[in-house]
């Protein structure tokens, strides 16, 4: 029992990312963005000089963490509420203690406030008065972007960090200080976990430090202790612990260079099934979703090309849609572009054009511009610059022959794909003439 009769957790009882909650700022893990040595995040903690803040970010990523550690280092009292399940009553509770403790010179109150982005607009304006005063000084976490979820007013008063997701290699020390901390962790318990494993676990959690803690204490506590009496955590296991299959797949070797290949050449030989299934296998070993939506950019130009204008504005607004919305939903513009630049009749001429363009320029065959052509906006000496050009859009069809370059070098040679074929047909029109 504590001091005010209400019965302690005990700690065992709690999961492992809860117990193993770093208490200061040195045993934090990621976020060096926003919180490395010198940071304005930082300096505010460490001199206890915090206005208030919205932390927002993907699950798992230290925003709730981190909160908790300012609680720990700041001289202000402090109150905790989540929006899914407190209310404004909670919240005028909270803030009239705020004023109360103020007032005999017990100092500000910071409040946390879990999912902020559940408040309505009518629940936030409940805080604003209170916290453009400065007490409580709110703390606000979310998943969600808050420039649409929390409004404009509570944010002007409010400075907001971005949270990125973990790395592996942050996952995978957070993992390994679970594993020998001896008081909150695992570290009683003789766990020797294979290579292998402790990967597949940082990869599939996706920068989530508590999903990864949950699977390596499933795991670990249902896996009888082996003949040397230690629980021997293999990529079987693993994959039972976070139910997610191994995939073959590395970011920086081969299988990871070849996937791309094959989505790739499956788009360029017009096979979207194919396109379908080696994004799929990109997406579920946790490939960045901006990578592939790249390569689908660069197919639409470079082998569909003028066969089908339309599919690199759809590309590109697959790239737009998956950095905006993220993963999981950006898997869906994604395959709607990979589909319809699969299945676009294709043209590489643009391509060719422009390497053999370049090939010339390289080899040394560097032309000079013709005076008719030259700028002749600062032609102060009467040097002829502009001299003689002819404006197309004073001729029929919009279109005028004469010089353009002084070379009869075809680049760009129009297939009959397609659009490309109506391209192909004006322009024989035009160089008839």
């Amino acid at each position: 029992m504590d001091l005010f009769g209400e019965e302690k957790k005990d700690k065992g009882y709690e999961p492992l990312a809860a117990r193993l909650r770093p208490r200061t700022l040195d045993d934090f893990v990621g976020q060096e963005a926003i919180l490395g040595k010198d940071k304005l995040l930082r300096r505010l903690i460490e001199t206890d000089k915090i206005s208030s803040l919205i932390f927002y970010g993907p699950p798992g990523c230290g925003k709730t963490t981190l909160a908790l550690i300012v609680s720990e280092k700041t001289k202000s009292h402090f109150e905790r509420i989540n929006a899914a399940s407190n209310n404004v009553a909670d919240m005028r509770r909270i803030i009239d203690g705020a004023k109360k403790r103020e007032m005999v010179g017990q100092g500000r109150t910071i409040l946390l406030v879990d999912e902020i982005h559940r408040f309505n607009k009518a629940q936030q304006d409940v805080l604003m008065p209170d916290v453009e005063a400065g007490n409580p000084v709110l703390i606000g976490t979310t998943t969600h972007n808050p420039f649409f979820y929390v409004n404009n007013a509570l944010l002007s008063r409010s400075q907001v960090f971005e949270f990125k997701k973990l790395s592996d290699n942050d996952v995978i020390n957070i993992i390994k200080r679970s594993l020998k901390d001896k008081e909150v962790g695992l570290g009683k318990i003789p766990i020797e976990i294979d290579e292998d494993a402790l990967k597949h676990l940082a990869k599939t959690s996706e920068g989530d430090a508590r999903r990864a803690l949950g699977a390596i204490e499933v795991g670990a506590l249902s896996t009888g202790a082996g003949k040397d009496s230690k629980v021997h955590f293999t990529l079987k296991i693993a994959e039972e612990s976070i139910q997610k299959k191994a995939v073959v797949y590395d970011k920086d070797e081969d299988e990871h260079y070849d996937t791309i290949s094959a989505f790739i050449k499956s788009m360029r030989g017009s096979d979207p099934d194919a396109a379908l299934y080696w994004m799929a296998k990109m997406i579920y070993a946790g490939e960045d979703p901006r990578f592939i939506a790249r390569r689908i950019v660069i197919c639409a130009s470079e082998d569909v090309g003028n066969a089908d204008p339309q599919a690199l504005i759809i590309a590109n607004a697959a790239l737009q849609a998956s950095e905006f919305v993220g993963m999981p939903e950006a898997r869906i513009p994604l395959a709607q572009a990979a589909v319809y630049v699969a299945c676009a009749p294709k043209s590489n001429a643009a391509y060719l054009g422009i390497e053999a363009a370049l090939k010339d320029v390289e080899s040394g065959k560097v032309l000079d511009v013709p005076d008719h052509l030259k700028d002749a906006t600062l032609d102060k000496d009467a040097l002829g610059h502009g001299k003689g050009y002819q404006y197309a859009h004073d001729f029929k069809d919009h279109y005028v022959k004469q010089e353009y370059k002084p070379s009869s070098i075809q680049y760009y040679i129009p297939t009959t794909m397609g659009y490309e074929a109506k391209i192909k047909e004006w322009l024989e029109k035009l160089r008839s003439q």
